[in-house]
């Protein structure tokens, strides 16, 4: 059962790193998971060893854990998250985040590399998620509900926690620039979108578009879990520009702000209201 899988895995994760729980988990997204090298009194525990757990195969990512503080707050890093692309069915996609509940955590960071479909933007920003789309028809939370994690029906009015977006601007004004707000549209990938698909994404309503995150909010909102989710836009979307669209770029851009995208995260985690 799942519930037993998660439980072994919480279990193995708690013999790494004792009985001192991280306050909060953070998801590091392509190119971003340099922050988990400035952890204090780090330890990494590989994918690979942890029970039941998939293994990322995208480049850029690690595919560990990395558990230390951090503004003098205990978190846990994921570097590399899994992909519906890769072959993982969104279930073992939100794996992990079912595992931090377990193991004990309310709080959840999500970032990610998206592009940009909001033409009043420019790559290298980054973005505040406020609501995402999902068009999709597959769900995290599609098959048996497992009741100890949360009810079958859950409401996904606030799947964002709206005083931890409040935190993220703060956090931005006092590093000296502004984040942008917007939401954040799923595609499956691994392709990039169709020019066509861009159009449709910004006539929906969309600001950014990527193929992750989305089924992780979701597992975390039937586990009333707080959201905080950060896009940093790499590109703009297919059709904007008239050039092609390639992931050393998105890895590029993701290297080139990194320095503030850490010291925004910093900034959060050490004013994160727990």
């Amino acid at each position: 059962m799942l519930i037993d899988n998660l439980k072994e895995s919480a279990a193995f994760i708690r013999s790494r790193i004792g009985d001192d729980i991280p306050e909060i988990a953070i998801v590091l997204g392509s190119g971003l998971g340099d922050l988990a090298e400035q952890l204090s009194d780090p330890v990494y525990i590989p994918y690979s060893e942890i029970p039941h757990f998939p293994v990322s195969t995208v480049p850029g990512h690690k595919g560990r854990l990395a558990v230390g503080k951090l503004e003098g707050r205990k978190v846990l890093c994921m570097q590399g998250r899994f992909h519906y692309y890769e072959g993982w069915t969104l279930q073992q996609c939100v794996y992990p985040i079912q595992t931090f509940r377990v193991l004990g955590i309310w709080n959840l960071m999500l970032t990610n590399a998206a592009g940009c479909v909001n033409t009043s933007w420019q790559p290298g920003d980054l973005m505040v998620i406020t609501d995402h789309i999902k068009l999709m028809g597959d769900s995290p939370m599609r098959g048996a509900n497992c009741d100890e994690l949360g009810p079958r029906f859950f409401d996904m009015s606030h799947v964002y926690d709206r005083e931890l977006q409040k935190t993220a601007h703060q956090a931005a004004a006092k590093q000296g620039f502004s984040l942008r707000e917007g939401i954040y549209m799923l595609f499956g990938g691994p392709q990039f979108e169709t020019p066509a698909e861009v159009r449709l994404a910004r006539a929906l309503g969309a600001d950014a578009v990527g193929m992750s995150t989305v089924p992780e909010a979701i597992a975390a909102s039937q586990m009333s879990m707080k959201v905080l989710g950060i896009s940093c836009l790499t590109n703009m979307g297919a059709g904007i520009l008239d050039q092609p669209l390639n992931h050393e770029e998105v890895l590029e851009t993701g290297e080139r702000v990194k320095n503030r995208f850490q010291a925004l995260v910093r900034e959060i985690i050490s004013k994160w209201p727990l």
